[in-house]
């Protein structure tokens, strides 16, 4: 893994970046071939005095992501590999169930890692237990955010006006707007 660390509003010291190194490392306990794959943290202090980290790992058919906030950077690094591991986890014991061929995700984990008894039965299935049909009237993403908050909902699907493709603007945590289009 190679890892990328920045800071905002704060200096990534050695001894942090060390930790960062030591404790998302332990990740590759995980897998049966070490991932070549970049980790992304970003690390930042808030206005509140609160520390913030956010973990990025792109990996092929897979991308594993998380993100803290604790008044301690330390702790906050911990709870966040801790998220890292229940999403390995998750990935092992319930999506990994679909994809038996050769070549999926079943075979990038190590067959000794443990299930989720908490969160996931074995017999589980994903289950969908509402579907809803709307129009998409064409629209530009600030008309779709107008709706959004008129609705009073957290995400708004609708069909950009220019080009015709299906896209999704959401309220993110810190209170602005997210956009999410696909790729040309």
């Amino acid at each position: 893994m190679h890892f990328n660390i920045r800071g905002e509003n704060i200096e990534v010291t050695p001894a942090i970046r060390e930790y960062i190194e030591k404790k998302v490392g332990k990740l590759e306990r995980y897998f049966d071939t070490t991932p070549t794959a970049d980790v992304n943290v970003k690390l930042q202090v808030l206005g509140s005095g609160e520390s913030s980290i956010e973990v990025t790992i792109p990996m092929p058919k897979l991308l594993l992501r998380g993100e803290e906030i604790n008044a301690d950077m330390y702790a906050a690094i911990d709870i966040v590999v801790e998220k890292l591991e229940r999403q390995i986890r998750k990935y092992k014991t319930k999506v990994n169930r679909k994809f038996r061929q050769e070549g999926s995700l079943k075979y990038m984990f190590k067959n000794e890692l443990e299930p989720l008894r908490d969160e996931v039965a074995e017999d589980d299935e994903l289950e969908v237990v509402r579907t809803k049909r709307f129009n998409l009237k064409p629209m530009d993403a600030e008309e779709a955010i107008l709706q959004m908050d008129l609705l009073g909902h957290n995400f708004f699907v609708f069909s950009d006006a220019e080009s015709g493709s299906t896209n999704v603007v959401y309220r993110r945590k810190d209170g602005k707007y997210g956009l999410i289009e696909p790729e040309a």
